[in-house]
């Protein structure tokens, strides 16, 4: 247990940011889900819209720190040849 302030500031700090970046890893989640479930049916041109719309969430979650930029590369690369196929 944390005895000290500065170390229960440090707690308190980590659990308000680990619910926070839960939500934003959430949220991207959520978007390449939809990506996935358009390929799932065939539907090019719905796949292609939730891509478009996944694109700036992947790089979102980059910038905010809670996706490495290769991560988020690689499956915006995957999702993209996979819609490409369709």
């Amino acid at each position: 247990m944390a005895n000290t302030p500065q170390a229960k500031k440090r707690i308190r700090r980590n659990q308000n940011r680990a619910e926070i970046n839960g939500a934003r890893i959430s949220r991207v989640r959520s978007f390449v889900k939809k990506v996935e479930t358009a390929i799932a049916g065939g539907d090019k041109a719905t796949a292609e819209a939730a891509l478009k719309a996944a694109q700036p969430e992947l790089a979102r979650g980059v910038a905010r720190g809670v996706l490495h930029k290769n991560t988020a590369s690689r499956k915006m690369s995957r999702l993209s040849k996979r819609v490409a196929v369709l």
